[in-house]
């Protein structure tokens, strides 16, 4: 039996001497990635067609408001709303967005078993759910808030006194800020715990809004019913009306319809412990799942 004779070959390998950016990097990787994956950036055109016809579906109420105010001018100041009832014009396309793009960011990656990938890094299954999580948080809320800037910018430009109406007016602010906050989340957690549970992206989009709507539509058929004897906190259950309530605690505005006339009548604690548990249980829900993912 003959061998044949060993040779060594100098390759010139080296160690690599750059930056190591640790779990840090990693983590804004995934967030980068997961503002991406919603968006559509760096797929074809049709992954970009249903984002950017959501965002403008969130926006065209408030510019048609501000080409009406600024033809109009205080003729139509009774048409057009202001912040606290923007929310409630545009929450259905929140809703849809939601459902729609909330499981581009957690079911590709579980579907064609990627996730191995992530962890080779230094990275937890809890660091790469946080930052999808903030990925659909961020432009959630920036679809949230773009009407609202839009609408605002008109009533401030379109005043006769912009400086007196912006002293007038200044507290509405903040509240813009603290209850687009508050839709954004609402928005993000459930569709995202859905997402969490199926390998299918148009099953987890059919379920978050056939919920929706049969919640919302149970809770107003119960409170109408004549001599139902059904307790007002049954509309805690009307998943449309929970950021409403919110919306109309914050704005100090009067609750409409059969579930928002029974939440009026209820202390305030209960929308707001309703709303705690609406994103504190799909939270839960989410963070379970992948804490004890099995790769």
């Amino acid at each position: 039996m003959t061998t044949g004779e060993a040779q060594v070959y100098d390759l010139r390998y080296q160690r690599y001497s750059g930056p190591r950016e640790g779990r840090g990097r990693s983590r804004r990787a995934v967030f980068e990635n997961g503002v991406r994956a919603v968006l559509g950036v760096g797929r074809g055109g049709r992954a970009k067609i249903l984002p950017a016809l959501l965002f403008i579906s969130a926006m065209t109420p408030a510019l048609v408001f501000v080409v009406i105010l600024s033809l109009a001018g205080d003729a139509a100041s009774g048409f057009i709303p202001d912040a606290g009832d923007y929310y409630n014009i545009v929450r259905i396309v929140l809703i849809l967005f939601a459902a729609i793009m909330a499981p581009e960011l957690l079911i590709p990656d579980r579907r064609e078993n990627l996730l191995p990938l992530y962890f080779v890094r230094p990275l937890t299954p809890v660091d790469y759910l946080t930052m999808r999580f903030l990925a659909f948080f961020v432009i959630t809320l920036a679809l949230v808030y773009s009407g609202q800037i839009v609408l605002q910018a008109g009533l401030i430009l379109t005043s006769d006194a912009p400086l007196d109406y912006l002293r007038d007016n200044w507290a509405d602010g903040p509240r813009i800020l603290l209850v687009g906050a508050a839709i954004a989340l609402f928005a993000s957690v459930a569709p995202l715990a859905v997402a969490a549970f199926t390998t299918r992206r148009a099953y987890a989009a059919v379920f978050v809004i056939a919920a929706w709507m049969l919640l919302s539509i149970a809770a107003d058929t119960a409170l109408v019913i004549e001599n139902s004897g059904v307790p007002d906190q049954v509309a805690l259950i009307h998943a449309g009306q929970i950021t409403e309530s919110i919306n109309d605690l914050v704005f100090d505005r009067t609750m409409e319809g059969p579930s928002g006339e029974a939440i009026a009548r209820l202390h305030a604690a209960w929308p707001v412990a309703a709303y705690v548990l609406w994103t504190g249980i799909p939270a839960l829900l989410l963070w379970s799942r992948y804490r004890r993912l099995r790769l």
